[in-house]
């Protein structure tokens, strides 16, 4: 029995009902660096996925019409061979079949265009065509005044209503500038694919990449909407080890100890009236299905 049974338990329900037998279901996912992606959390969760589903090149978009190269630079990297190259910025879209799932996934990741977005959106909704996606999840992350040492929290919103209704979603309330995470997203609303957003809220100071712990976070919530498990033991150990950096940073500055000491009594203080059951019961939901895939069946 997987996530994806019939009588399997589920408590929190994935972004998508349970495909009848033979179908697959289709996820895009997108995530750029820039003004979106504090302390590239967002990108690198993207990163992650990739790698974890190796994923396949699949197509671009010219960087020529999109970009201002005085502003996001190309760099010179060195081959295998030894031989300088030239990288320049793109947005690469690559695609993976999760095996034992049915779920078919669509990588979306760039850099956030200098100008002309309308055009640019317009080049990933007909991605949305080509590639006959179902459901797109946009990924952000933004500094926030959050504490380092509690959990990082991660939000999501969606402007569709079925998907809202299924997972007990608000739509955003945001108002103020936007970046291409969020332009994108209302173009596929548009266009008339669920989408979701996800943001992470990374501490404003220890913004600078990387950011391991809200890249956790994203990939938890992740986890959540696809309702895949995840191996991400090396990351959370790269989580603990920035958190104990970041704690020995803190203890040479009073100043600064005191600040995260005070945003630690905020989060604590709003947190306290919902330490009921739902969070709690959503990782011991989780670290039963880690236990599950560390330990199959006997003859699974």
């Amino acid at each position: 029995m997987n996530e994806f049974d019939a009588d399997a338990p589920a408590p929190h329900p994935g972004l998508f009902p349970v495909p009848a037998e033979g179908e697959r279901v289709t996820v895009m996912l997108a995530a750029f660096e820039g003004w979106n992606d504090a302390g590239e959390a967002a990108s690198d969760a993207l990163r992650y996925l990739r790698r974890a589903f190796g994923a396949q090149r699949v197509g671009s978009i010219d960087a020529d019409d999109f970009y201002d190269f005085q502003f996001t630079r190309p760099t010179v990297r060195q081959t295998g061979s030894g031989r300088r190259r030239i990288k320049w910025p793109t947005t690469k879209i690559s695609t993976a079949r999760v095996d034992g799932h049915p779920v078919d996934l669509v990588f979306v990741q760039g850099t956030e265009p200098s100008y002309r977005w309308r055009a640019f959106t317009d080049e990933l909704v007909e991605y949305l065509d080509d590639l006959e996606v179902d459901y797109l999840i946009v990924l952000g992350a933004l500094l926030a005044d959050v504490p380092h040492s509690r959990p990082i929290p991660v939000t999501a919103t969606s402007e569709n209503d079925e998907v809202r209704e299924r997972l007990n979603l608000e739509a955003s309330q945001y108002e103020g500038p936007t970046g291409i995470v969020g332009v994108f997203a209302d173009a596929a609303d548009r266009h008339g694919t669920p989408t979701v957003s996800v943001w992470a809220a990374v501490p404003h100071y220890v913004a600078q990449a990387p950011s391991p712990k809200a890249q956790l976070a994203i990939l938890h919530r992740i986890e959540e909407l696809l309702q895949i498990p995840l191996d991400t033991n090396e990351l959370a150990e790269d989580a603990e080890a920035w958190e104990r950096g970041v704690n020995e940073l803190a203890t040479e500055d009073p100043e600064v100890a005191a600040y995260i000491h005070q945003l630690e009594e905020a989060k604590d203080t709003a947190d306290l009236p919902e330490a009921s059951g739902e969070s709690i019961a959503r990782e011991f939901e989780r670290y039963l299905k880690r236990r599950g895939k560390d330990n199959p069946p006997a003859g699974g």
